[in-house]
């Protein structure tokens, strides 16, 4: 007679084998192999880079914009000082964001009265007017407050970007720039007395004594 505590012992091999296999080829089947993009960034659209975009229309777009809008330093702020809405007009970027503050594309010619070129954030202040004070103070880097030059042109606009971070790296990429093609070039020693010439843009109000201009080309003379 068959123990019946043995019976399940002895067949459950010859059970779990087929049921084994079952398994297998359902999950064979089941599993589709795809195939991997190829091509740059895995086919997808190609990472946003605010240097490389500053560069192509740099010396196409920026640098004659500016030149094209710009006016005398002191006649522009003095109008910006008595109505700053008639001198964005003029001298501004009719298109920026609503509460944006007005900036200014400006050329600005005069001598060197003082210049810090200890620290990072280097800069230089500059007589225009003739009378030996400071009217203005000349960003030369290589670090630079603000975004003056982006938002002094008026074919850029915020809404052209995905987000704020990718604006506000396209605004430091300008500085960036202007340092490396430009500012870095500059003399750094025995600045005081020399003339100077810019082509540039300040923002009003930009929390300094003296307006805060950020250069898009600049030269310095020789020494008296």
């Amino acid at each position: 007679m068959l123990n019946k505590l043995t019976w399940p012992t002895v067949a459950w091999p010859i059970l779990a084998a087929p049921m084994l296999a079952v398994t297998v080829g359902i999950s064979l089947t089941a599993c589709k192999i795809l195939p991997t993009p190829s091509g740059e960034n895995d086919g997808k659209a190609p990472a946003f880079n605010a240097d490389k975009m500053v560069g192509d229309i740099w010396a196409a777009k920026v640098v004659p914009y500016l030149q094209q809008k710009a006016g005398p330093f002191p006649e522009v702020h003095a109008l910006a000082k008595a109505d700053p809405a008639a001198a964005g007009a003029k001298y501004g970027n009719p298109k920026k964001q609503a509460n944006s503050p007005w900036t200014f594309a400006v050329r600005l010619e005069g001598k060197v009265v003082t210049a810090n070129t200890q620290s990072r954030a280097a800069t230089m202040d500059v007589d225009a007017d003739g009378d030996g004070k400071a009217d203005a103070r000349v960003q030369i880097g290589p670090a630079m407050r603000g975004t003056a030059l982006r938002d002094s042109l008026d074919f850029i606009q915020f809404n052209d970007f995905t987000n704020q971070i990718d604006f506000a790296q396209f605004g430091k990429a300008f500085n960036i720039y202007a340092d490396r093609t430009v500012l870095s070039k500059l003399p750094r020693e025995a600045l005081e007395g020399r003339s100077v010439r810019v082509v540039g843009a300040y923002a009003m109000g930009s929390g300094q004594d003296l307006p805060l201009v950020t250069p898009a080309e600049a030269e310095i003379g020789p020494k008296p």
